[in-house]
């Protein structure tokens, strides 16, 4: 039986949890309910205890005398973790990183899905400041369902009404099944820049922050895969999970990608790997004085030309990135046949605001044949959504 962990704040609309604990059990799951202290103002723990036939989580510390960490031990035994009804006040928490009690301390230690369902007044619920917050976890990869417009605690009409539990357990039920879409496959991706040494001091380099491979390698531990991560130089932490290969070079990076493709289903290339590298490589730093008048460079490998190459890759998807200028469609499309991929995802990288270094991306999807799918500007996390969808269909063609 699996495990699914309920959240409960202490949002008017409360007594909806009691139905989305009874929904999941009657489809078959083990729930285990958190109340915050607030929430337990409203209604006794021990309602939630007599429905679930557990003791109700509510302080952090307990008085269990057991050696187990409580938040700890829960995270690694749930596959799901809902938080319904949500407040402003533990949304802020979420997305802020905050852990003061035993809900928010579960949430920082989970690597399963997450889905919020915020309830609050319409003032609270549309305020600039719960607006980013949302979006901050939305960006960070949790599920939320959103509340809808109808009568509330005020006694006025307007957003921020609880859905109905029923959609609640709808949408848990459907991210419980996509996070074993991708059990025993193994999804390798690239990510970030590559630097190429001029000297101990000086590199070629390029503006990938590596965000969106890294979204890429989240969304692929959400759905249960694998997930191998060869990384250039970013600021960024990895999912947790992922199994990290730091390289530097673009040189590198090849050699790490062509170690682990063979334990690979899917095949990610989203980082920005440099074209070219200088000819010469100076031990020393180069004083201005000994600088050459012109810069020598030569082309790095071609990690996915190299790929493309008869043999041994019928059955792995593989997909690549184009950062073009210029005749997006065009570029990439021809990219697409030359390199013999599966899947390609450009973006114009001129536009401000959007791509590099940024949450967000506008992207066109492109298959071998020949459908393209244009993105609105959403989040990284929300087009690796697109890209991983996308890549179970072809995988489904594959088998």
């Amino acid at each position: 039986m699996k495990k699914i962990a309920l959240g409960v704040t202490s949002s008017v609309s409360i007594y909806k949890a009691c139905e989305v604990l009874r929904g999941f059990q009657k489809k078959g799951f083990d729930v285990q309910v958190i109340m915050t202290p607030n929430a337990a103002q409203l209604i006794s723990p021990r309602l939630f205890s007599a429905l679930s036939g557990k003791k109700t989580a509510v302080d952090l510390f307990g008085d269990d005398d057991s050696d187990r960490i409580a938040h700890i031990s829960l995270a690694e035994e749930i596959s799901l973790l809902v938080i319904a009804p949500a407040t402003a006040n533990i949304i802020a928490k979420l997305a802020s990183g905050v852990a003061d009690d035993f809900l928010s301390t579960l949430y920082l230690a989970v690597r399963c899905p997450v889905l919020v369902a915020p309830a609050m007044n319409e003032a609270m619920y549309l305020h600039p400041q719960t607006q980013a917050n949302i979006l901050r976890l939305q960006t960070a990869g949790v599920e939320l369902v959103l509340p809808e417009m109808g009568y509330l605690a005020c006694k006025e009409e307007g957003w921020g009404r609880l859905v109905t539990p029923e959609k609640i357990i709808e949408h848990g039920l459907a991210l419980l099944e996509k996070s074993e879409s991708l059990k025993r496959r193994t999804v390798l991706v690239t990510a970030g820049p590559t630097r190429e040494p001029l000297d101990p001091v000086r590199f070629l380099s390029n503006r990938s922050s590596g965000k969106m491979g890294y979204a890429l390698a989240g969304e692929a531990l959400r759905r249960g895969a694998r997930v191998i991560l060869v990384s250039g130089p970013t600021s960024l932490y990895p999912p947790p999970g992922a199994e990290l290969r730091p390289v530097e070079t673009a040189a590198a990076m090849a050699r790490e990608v062509k170690k682990n493709l063979s334990r690979a289903d899917v095949l990610i290339m989203a980082a920005a790997v440099a074209d070219f590298r200088p000819a010469d490589r100076s031990e020393q730093k180069v004083k201005k004085e000994e600088a050459p008048p012109a810069l020598k460079l030569v082309p790095t490998e071609d990690i996915l030309a190299s790929l493309a190459r008869p043999g041994g890759r019928s059955k792995k998807v593989i997909v690549g990135f184009a950062a073009e200028t210029r005749d997006v469609i065009a570029n990439a499309s021809r990219k697409l046949r030359e390199k013999k991929l599966d899947l390609i995802v450009a973006n114009d990288v001129s536009r401000e605001g959007i791509g590099f270094d940024s949450d967000f991306n506008q992207v066109v999807i492109i298959d071998k044949k020949g459908a393209v799918v244009e993105s609105p500007i959403v989040s990284k996390r929300e087009i690796s959504r697109l890209v991983m969808d996308r890549v179970e269909v072809l995988l489904g063609r594959k088998k």
